[in-house]
């Protein structure tokens, strides 16, 4: 069909550049997806260090079962959540009714005073610092795919491709930041 081995030469270029902008496209995605998961499980470290965070404060303060209502109608909500703009509104409510009960805690001088309160509070400020770099390194990740996304003649292959701009990962309300007393 081709003879001209200059064609031939050219069409095999072509190919080449081809996979590797594919190959490319897919290890960007997958640090994006590998990012993800780190925040995932950051949040699901937070998510289960909770319960036994309120158990310890309704031990001093059993009569604010408002706040302990609210923290446990974040989880479900935080639970429930699918996509990750939903996640990441959900952890911004979670992340404020935890702002309410060190706010509670705060009025204990007893279980401010408690080791088990102590021990999760640095566990809990610990893994809140977890999430806050593994946000940042996510959203990096996203700015590093999203860019080779959108530059010439990329963006022509990725649109062919069918390779989609990653979402940043932002909390609606910032992080919790504990301080010990």
């Amino acid at each position: 069909m081709f003879t001209n081995p200059g064609v031939i030469g050219f069409l095999v270029a072509i190919i080449i550049v081809v996979i590797f902008l594919y190959n490319r496209f897919v290890v960007l995605r997958q640090r994006v997806n590998n990012a993800w998961s780190q925040i995932d499980v950051n949040l699901k470290r937070r998510f289960d260090l909770i319960p036994n965070l309120v158990e310890t404060v309704k031990a001093y303060a059993s009569h604010e079962e408002g706040v302990f209502t609210e923290i446990v109608a974040a989880r479900n909500i935080v639970n429930a959540a699918g996509s990750k703009a939903e996640i990441a509104e959900a952890e911004g409510e979670l992340t404020n009714t935890l702002k309410h009960l060190f706010a509670v805690a705060e009025s204990y001088p007893n279980l401010k005073a408690n080791e088990n309160f102590l021990s999760l509070q640095k566990e809990l400020a610990e893994t809140e610092n977890k999430i806050m770099f593994s946000r940042q390194f996510y959203n990096d990740t996203v700015q590093k795919y999203n860019t080779k996304i959108e530059l010439f003649p990329n963006n022509i292959l990725a649109k062919i491709l069918k390779f989609s701009k990653a979402d940043y990962f932002d909390f609606v309300e910032g992080s919790v930041q504990f301080e010990k007393k």
